[in-house]
């Protein structure tokens, strides 16, 4: 099938999302992490840990997710990407995102790098030192503890794909101040010790769009202009 391109170029623009398990101190019991996220800022705009997945708590957090940001201020986005299990592709989904105006994308079949961005994020929660690798003991405690990891990685988290600003820096159009300023420290302390540099100074540029399956050509452009 033909990959998925997309191209993210504000904030609000491509939201993915995907459900993860989460362990429980039961074998063979598992919470389920919704979570949404947005492609352009890589802010998480919902984080729910439920008992269960389904097309109806799909589309509960789909609408829980859009009033959320739209209370922030946010805008709705054009399109929603996802991979293609169950309640993503179901039909009571699906006629939610209609009415709202949200177009549908999808992985291809068995490839979980169609959806990295999502994949990423859950990597840096399960391997972020607090997380309780013997799982959670119950439902409240899984819900708290996913609530403090968002708060962190949205306002604390340096972020290396976004040239180590935070997601919210990133979503609200903070980042290239922050850039900036650092760029000027930078290059000032240059200036006092210039035999501390070898060669150029840290790139302080922000980030420019966000791709899933970034074109060849594209791709080629960008080799380019680097060189």
């Amino acid at each position: 099938r033909t990959p998925p391109r997309l191209k993210a170029t504000e904030s609000n623009e491509i939201w993915c999302w995907d459900v993860s398990l989460l362990k429980t101190h039961v074998l063979g019991q598992f919470f389920y992490l919704h979570l949404f996220l947005d492609l352009y800022s890589r802010k998480i705009i919902l984080a729910e840990v439920l008992l269960n997945e389904s097309a109806e708590n799909a589309t509960m957090l789909t609408k829980l997710a859009i009033t959320r940001e739209k209370a922030l201020g946010g805008k709705i986005p054009s399109i929603l990407h996802s991979d293609n299990g169950g309640p993503m592709r179901s039909a009571t989904l699906y006629a939610t995102l209609q009415d709202l105006g949200i177009f549908r994308s999808f992985n291809r079949p068995h490839t979980s790098n169609d959806n990295a961005f999502a994949e990423s994020v859950f990597k840096t929660l399960k391997y972020c030192p607090q997380y309780p690798v013997k799982g959670f003991g119950t439902l409240q405690e899984a819900q708290e503890w996913v609530l403090k990891f968002t708060r962190w990685y949205n306002n604390q988290h340096l972020h290396s794909g976004l040239n180590f600003v935070t997601p919210n820096q990133r979503h609200n159009g903070n980042d290239r101040a922050q850039l900036a300023q650092r760029k000027k420290v930078v290059e000032t302390a240059k200036e006092k010790h210039p035999e501390r540099w070898s060669g150029k100074t840290r790139n302080c540029e922000p980030m420019g769009d966000v791709y899933i399956n970034k074109p060849a050509d594209e791709v080629k452009d960008s080799q380019n202009k680097a060189a």
